[in-house]
């Protein structure tokens, strides 16, 4: 696919850190490992990197205590955590505090260069998209040097600047430049993946999307029926704890059984 990257891997088990290292490389990215949640934080801060694979349960320093640290010093680079426990507590943390994904060991190599080279080109795409926000941004605030309030109204109306920017069903407005979610009058920002798959129930809407679908469309890879359920589960819960007056009584994401979920507006 042409895609590369300097990836870190941190991780305790020295037979999993360097068969997770060779099997990258082999896959043509470049690899640096770490063995120990202090010792990958200090080459965070030496070298640059576009993708960490992260363990959550280490001895020194737990991986949700590393990915605090992380994004609290570099929040764009895109973190992935796995682990041996299933845990789902630990899984919405995890996403609540920005991880891109939440994978269960053993992880299967072509599975993780599959999803190494997704992560890779969003991350790609994503750049791009800021570098174009702030081009517009710009050529916006030269507008407001120019012209009086009303005509930069009518002028962006004519050029478009605005359109496709949001999509509204009901009370709930999605900003997809900003990738925010407004409530009535209350602003809520949502993990990046978890915006993905509320972004993908709005288009669906009022139709189901089944599991498989909504981590496709999400997360742009494919996976079997049992770990999308799962995977869609987390993120589900979390959009609920955002917009769901009763968590227990969901009003917008329905949970059709067995197959998926639906969103449905007031």
């Amino acid at each position: 696919m042409g895609i590369s990257g300097h990836i870190l891997v941190i991780d305790d088990e020295a037979a999993l850190r360097h068969t997770l290292a060779r099997i990258l490389q082999r896959a043509n990215f470049e690899v640096t490992t770490a063995a120990s949640g202090q010792e990958g934080l200090a080459l965070l801060g030496q070298q640059t990197f576009d993708l960490v694979y992260l363990d959550l349960r280490m001895p020194d320093m737990n991986g949700m205590d590393v990915l605090k640290a992380i994004h609290a010093k570099s929040p764009e680079i895109p973190v992935v955590l796995f682990t041996a426990q299933p845990d789902l507590d630990s899984a919405l943390e995890a996403l609540r505090q920005g991880a891109t994904d939440y994978l269960l060991k053993p992880l299967q190599p072509r599975d993780l260069v599959k999803r190494t080279e997704t992560i890779l080109i969003r991350q790609v795409r994503e750049q791009r998209k800021r570098q174009i926000k702030s081009q517009i941004g710009a050529l916006e605030d030269e507008l407001k040097n120019l012209e009086n309030v009303d005509g930069i109204q009518e002028q962006a109306s004519k050029v478009g600047i605005d359109n496709g920017r949001f999509l509204a069903r009901g009370k709930i407005t999605l900003d997809l430049y900003a990738r925010r979610l407004t409530f009535g009058e209350k602003n809520v920002n949502l993990p990046p993946t978890t915006f993905d798959y509320l972004l993908v129930l709005f288009r669906h809407a009022p139709n189901v999307v089944d599991y498989q679908t909504l981590v496709t469309e999400a997360q742009g890879y494919e996976v079997e029926f049992r770990e999308a359920q799962e995977l869609v589960k987390w993120h589900i819960h979390h959009i609920r704890q955002a917009i769901e007056p009763d968590e227990s009584k969901p009003r917008y994401l329905i949970n059709v059984r067995g197959t998926g979920y639906r969103f449905v507006a007031d």
